[in-house]
């Protein structure tokens, strides 16, 4: 009987024994399952690599629009970085070397006077805004002031010198020959009644020489960079044919239109989001086309 306890009893201890051998080994993964949780961790942790896009552009208000959808573009894997250009013509000769992927200064007619006269095929991927050329006071503080052979500042280049034109014209000041339509210069003046003194500078410059003419005639963009858009006395009609002709683009080399970059790029400056702010921003000096 004592042998009979005795042998239950070891049986009991071995069992025991057994039981907490088998809770303190710890469960052993496989190779292949440890490989498959270390690539998912990392996979995890691993962000996703971003497309950049390169856009050019002016400094006020294009780069400044610009800024307002970065977010929304990273968002969507869009990596996108602004050079800012100070003048009208950089901005091409990058994008025609490939050193930027779009621009966003200019409107059409300029594009197809550049490209006419460089032997250049870019082409616009849609248009955002539009900037109304304004009279600003320089000598003269309004126009009810003006006087015989005041002087008045426009643009030198191309159509920006015939929209000041059809806007001094618009205003009763002067009459063009309007045949060359937004290709007239000062030279298709035919009425100068009160005799003004009408001299073509180069946009970039019209802020600066405002304290020497009565007048000048200047783009938005320029305007705002210099801090007097808020001293505008009158603009082109927001509503007017010039404002279709003379919209904003972003401009590509042909066949980048469809570019999934740049489409990504025309849906995000075309939101509420962006249009809240060049209307609360701008205020007349920029108008959204969208």
């Amino acid at each position: 009987m004592k042998k009979f306890l005795a042998l239950i009893l070891a049986l009991v201890l071995c069992l025991s024994f057994a039981a907490c051998a088998a809770e303190e080994t710890p469960e052993e993964s496989t190779p292949s399952e440890e490989a498959t949780s270390a690539e998912e961790s990392a996979s995890s942790e691993a962000p996703a690599e971003l497309q950049t896009l390169i856009v050019g552009a002016s400094p006020s208000p294009h780069a400044e629009i610009l800024r307002q959808v970065v977010e929304t573009l990273a968002a969507e894997g869009i990596d996108l970085q602004i050079v800012e250009f100070t003048d009208y013509v950089l901005p091409n000769e990058a994008l025609t070397a490939g050193e930027i992927d779009a621009n966003y200064f200019q409107h059409q007619p300029y594009l197809d006077t550049y490209n006419a006269e460089n032997g250049t095929d870019i082409v616009s991927a849609g248009a955002i805004h539009y900037e109304p050329l304004g009279v600003y006071p320089g000598k003269t503080a309004t126009l009810e002031e003006i006087q015989d052979g005041a002087s008045i500042a426009i643009p030198n280049d191309g159509s920006n010198e015939a929209r000041a034109l059809y806007l001094l014209q618009d205003l009763g000041l002067i009459t063009v020959d309007n045949t060359n339509g937004y290709n007239i210069t000062v030279l298709d003046i035919t009425d100068n009644p009160k005799n003004l003194e009408i001299t073509e500078i180069e946009a970039a410059q019209l802020p600066q020489i405002l304290p020497d003419v009565d007048f000048a005639v200047i783009n938005g963009n320029y305007a705002i960079g210099a801090g007097i858009d808020g001293t505008v006395l009158t603009t082109e009609d927001k509503d007017s044919d010039a404002a279709q002709t003379y919209a904003n683009i972003i401009a590509v080399l042909p066949g980048n239109e469809t570019d999934p970059r740049i489409v990504a790029l025309i849906d995000a400056l075309k939101s509420e989001e962006v249009r809240t702010f060049i209307n609360d921003t701008y205020g007349i000096a920029v108008v959204p086309m969208f």
